[in-house]
């Protein structure tokens, strides 16, 4: 998933390691004040930069704003992908195991968490809100895939499953709290909910 804003970061003045200093200074404030809250001039000066150098590697907030939901989509993406790898070749396992990674990703203690989540997209106006669905749709499609390869039974929505476990897990950060059970419990856990109606083999 490479973006304009991506190509224009590792050309830019500063590199690739100046270019990752934004992003991360960007996406915890965006979490924290909101998108509107936050400023270029808080950016920079998190990151130690005069207001007017982060133009050199984004041309607007905005754009910056999309740079660090691609991030945060990818950061989780690519969780989830080397989860599914590992799991095998059964569709339930991968599933969960997917859904396990998506949800560690969520609520790990990391700053492009909570900018890729569908409360926070909604937020915004169209274009902008267009261009987010768009990239997080890249990677809900994977989850497509898996559920497309679940032994369902017949007529079984398998749109409306996927949302609603995607949801399931997504509202979880309204409400976890670091100490209770461990995020990947949480996950397979809604997975097994689902699977109890779904799948005659389980729980045997």
């Amino acid at each position: 998933m490479m973006t304009a804003a991506t190509n224009r970061g590792k050309s830019a003045r500063g590199g690739d390691n100046r270019r990752r200093e934004l992003l991360e200074a960007a996406a915890r404030l965006f979490s924290t004040r909101g998108y509107e809250g936050t400023s270029i001039r808080d950016i920079a000066a998190i990151v130690g930069m005069l207001p007017g150098s982060i133009y050199y590697h984004f041309k607007s907030k905005e754009e910056l704003l999309v740079a660090v939901h691609e991030q945060g989509v990818l950061q989780v993406m690519q969780a989830v992908e080397s989860a599914v790898d590992k799991a095998g070749p059964d569709p339930w396992d991968r599933l969960t195991a997917a859904a396990e990674a998506h949800l560690e990703s969520l609520l790990a203690e990391n700053a492009f968490s909570p900018v890729v989540t569908p409360q926070f997209t909604k937020a915004f106006d169209d274009p902008l809100r267009s261009t987010l669905i768009a990239q997080r749709d890249e990677y809900e499609a994977y989850f497509v895939s898996l559920v497309k390869q679940l032994p369902l039974p017949p007529g079984t929505g398998r749109r409306l499953f996927r949302l609603a476990l995607l949801g399931s897990l997504n509202w979880t950060l309204t409400w976890y709290r670091p100490g209770g059970k461990r995020p990947a419990t949480i996950a397979r856990q809604m997975v097994d909910l689902f699977r109890t109606g779904l799948d005659p083999a389980a729980g045997t």
